[in-house]
Order: C-alpha cells, then sequence, then structure tokens
C-alpha cells in the first residue's frame, strides 16, 4: 500500500546507532556471545537511594499529571545544580524539563529554527542532530573537524561558515562520539562570534561529569551576558547517574525560549513522568561522591580500551577526554559501516559505525561494559585484523 507521509518524517534517516544494537541484541536471544562496544549507556545500575526516592514517589500517590515542563520543586533544584556546577543562573521560569536530554533538544530545535535557516553541526557528531534539524524544516551544515585538530571547529572554521542564513550552532562537549572537551579559550572564541552573528547555541553538556584527566569544565553559556541569553543549555541525569530509562532531561535558556518550549510541549508530550521526576530530585542531591566512584571505573576502562587497541596497528585513535566512547579510524581495514557488518558476523564484535556521525572511516567504541569484556571483545578484533589484514 503506497502511503503517503510528512516530507519531514519521510527523509529522517534511522538510526545507525540503533541498528546494530538491535542486530546484537537478536544474536545474543539466540545464546550467542557477542561483545557489545555499541552501548550509548552506563551498564551500573541506577543509585539505590534514587530507585527508593521512586519508590517513595508511587507509595505516596506522586502518581498525577505535573506541569508540562516539570515541577517547581525539581526545577528549583535544577537552578541550584546550575549554579553549582556551572557558574549559570537561572531563574524557575527559565527552566524546562522534558523527556530526556535528547527531547530537550528537539524541542529547542523546533523552537528555533524555521524552514530556509541553517544550522550549524561540527561533524564527527551524534546521530540525531541533523535528522532533528531537518524535522524542523532546516538545513544541516556540517562542519568537519579532523583528528589532527582533536575533532574541535576553529573560531576561524566558524567564521567561514556563517552566513546570512545561520541560525543556530550545536554543540557537544564532551562529544558523542569523540570524547573530546572544548576549552574555556576555546569557547570563548566560539562565543565571540555567535554573539556578534546573533547565532543561537545549544550546548549539549549531558556528559559533564564524566571528565577523566582534567577537572577543568566549561558551559559557554557562563562566558557573558550576551552568550547567556543566544545559549540553551542541555543537561540530564541519564548518563552522570546511570538513568538513561527514567527519561529526564531538562535545559536552561531565556525566559522568552522557556515559554515558547512549554508551550509546544503543552500539545506534544506534556509533563515527563511524575515518579521520574521525584526520582530526578534525589539524584541532584546525590553527593558528588556516587558520581566519582563511576567515573574512576570508565578512566581505568578507558585506559585499558587504549592499551588494548594500541596492540592492532590498523587501527588508530584519539584519546577521549570525557564520555566513554573510543572513536577509532579503521580506514585501513575498509569502510566503518562494512567494518562493523563483518567484525559482528565474523566474530560477534558489536561497533557503531561511523556513516552515522559523518565519518565513514570510523567507528565507536563504548567503554561502558566491564574490562573482562573490553579485554575479550578487542582481543576478538585483533585475531579479526590478523586473519583479514596479515596475510
Amino acid at each position: 500500500m503506497n502511503i503517503k507521509v510528512n516530507s519531514r518524517i519521510a527523509q529522517a534517516a534511522p538510526s545507525a546507532t540503533l541498528a546494530i544494537t538491535a542486530k546484537a541484541n537478536a544474536l545474543k536471544k539466540q545464546g550467542i556471545d557477542v561483545v557489545s562496544f555499541a552501548a550509548g549507556e552506563p551498564d551500573f545500575d541506577t543509585p539505590q537511594s534514587i530507585k527508593n526516592a521512586a519508590i517513595e514517589a508511587i507509595n505516596k500517590g506522586f502518581t498525577k499529571y505535573t506541569p508540562s515542563i516539570g515541577t517547581v520543586e525539581l526545577r528549583e533544584e535544577i537552578v541550584k545544580k546550575f549554579k553549582k556546577d556551572n557558574n549559570l543562573t537561572y531563574e524557575v521560569s527559565q527552566i524546562a524539563v522534558s523527556c530526556g536530554a535528547k527531547h530537550s533538544i528537539f524541542n529547542a530545535i523546533q523552537v528555533l529554527v524555521d524552514t530556509g535557516d541553517e544550522v550549524i553541526i561540527p561533524t564527527p557528531c551524534w546521530v540525531s542532530y541533523p535528522e532533528m534539524v531537518k524535522l524542523a524544516g532546516a538545513t544541516p551544515k556540517y562542519l568537519a573537524t579532523t583528528a589532527k585538530a582533536n575533532f574541535k571547529i576553529t573560531s576561524e572554521q566558524l567564521k567561514q561558515a556563517v552566513n546570512n542564513k545561520t541560525r543556530l550552532l550545536i554543540l557537544n562537549s564532551p562529544s558523542n562520539p569523540t570524547g573530546m572537551v572544548y576549552t574555556r579559550q576555546e569557547l570563548e572564541a566560539i562565543a565571540e562570534i555567535c554573539v556578534k552573528n546573533s547565532i543561537f547555541v545549544i550546548s549539549d553538556e549531558i556528559y559533564e561529569k564524566l571528565i577523566y584527566d582534567t577537572k577543568e569544565y566549561t558551559s559557554i553559556a557562563s562566558l557573558g551576558k550576551e552568550i547567556y541569553d543566544l545559549t540553551v543549555t542541555i543537561n540530564g541525569v541519564s548518563k552522570t547517574y546511570s538513568m538513561t530509562g527514567w527519561r529526564i532531561g531538562y535545559l536552561g535558556a531565556d525566559k522568552k525560549i522557556v515559554s515558547y518550549i512549554n508551550n509546544f510541549q503543552d500539545h506534544s508530550t506534556s509533563n515527563p513522568t511524575s515518579i521520574s521526576q521525584y526520582a530526578t530530585l534525589q539524584a541532584l542531591r546525590e553527593p558528588e561522591s556516587a558520581v566519582e566512584l563511576m567515573r574512576n571505573e570508565f578512566k581505568i576502562r578507558r585506559d585499558l580500551m587504549m592499551r588494548e587497541l594500541d596492540k592492532i596497528p590498523q587501527i588508530s585513535y584519539i584519546k577521549p577526554d570525557g564520555a566513554f566512547y573510543m572513536f577509532c579510524d579503521v580506514s585501513k581495514l575498509g569502510l566503518a559501516m562494512d567494518v562493523a557488518t563483518r567484525m559482528l558476523n565474523d566474530v560477534n564484535v558489536a561497533l557503531i559505525p561511523g556513516e552515522g556521525f559523518m565519518a565513514p572511516s570510523m567507528v565507536r567504541l563504548s567503554f561502558a561494559t566491564s574490562q573482562e569484556r573490553i579485554k575479550e571483545g578487542i582481543k576478538r578484533i585483533a585475531q579479526w585484523v590478523e586473519k583479514n589484514y596479515n596475510k
């Protein structure tokens, strides 16, 4: 049957991340021992105190509608978080809580851009950014970065890319998939150009607590009143507190932007789950030590994965500063999609091909899995490379 659908929906590409993960899960269900480096979520459990808060919410009957953009109590706690961690001063009216950071980004893009606008997206990039832009009727404008530049755009690049159609820049630091983190100095140069050209910025900071070799972290909105007014700061609890399934993200922005997001959310999802909001309140009150344990383990795993990958000369990478991904150059082995497909079929190792990240010579390996599985998975990769490329 020929079904006519909205043209913007029709052009949205399926997620390569979810496709590989689905195939790996199907093999696991068949009893096959798959080592998956595909995960985009921590493998740790949600802390018990947060789960207890959710149980308390259910038992006390906190199961009704809340305001569309979250309870006042939760937004007050988010205001405190932004001030403490990011040196950002927001009022409650500048905070919107949504069904995950992805939902927060989607809503912000829907509000900020229109048909004919261009959105600058540094690549490699998270797979959903371009599709979200297309769904809003705008055009993604890709700004390619290189390993030599640590996968970060320069202010000169940005300056050359800006034109009279440029409406928005999407920044992701720490980055999925590269793990890079922008320095304060780099962000200052970017902010100067955005202010000069009145370009909005979506700053996706969902991995901010997962940084390994420095404690320095800068939110671009903290660099002055002018860039603050132009920035939508995105965060959530999914990565920091291992709460991916709870679906809570949030943003801070200008009051007028938040009012439009409120209207949009009123007519789409309404409020995020009341129980998850209650659990998030507890998460934001957790001591830093709860996060530190997970961050320390991720650093150990990252370093282990690097040591193991160093034994395979055909694969190279840039050391990630944050998040929980290794972004590896497999161009000596072929196109990423082909490499990932063959790897899964031949040795049951799941990687995410870089095509969806706008990087067809790269694959993403997540170290959100145990040290034992990292060793086993890289061993299989090494044996596969040896068999197929060292004849």
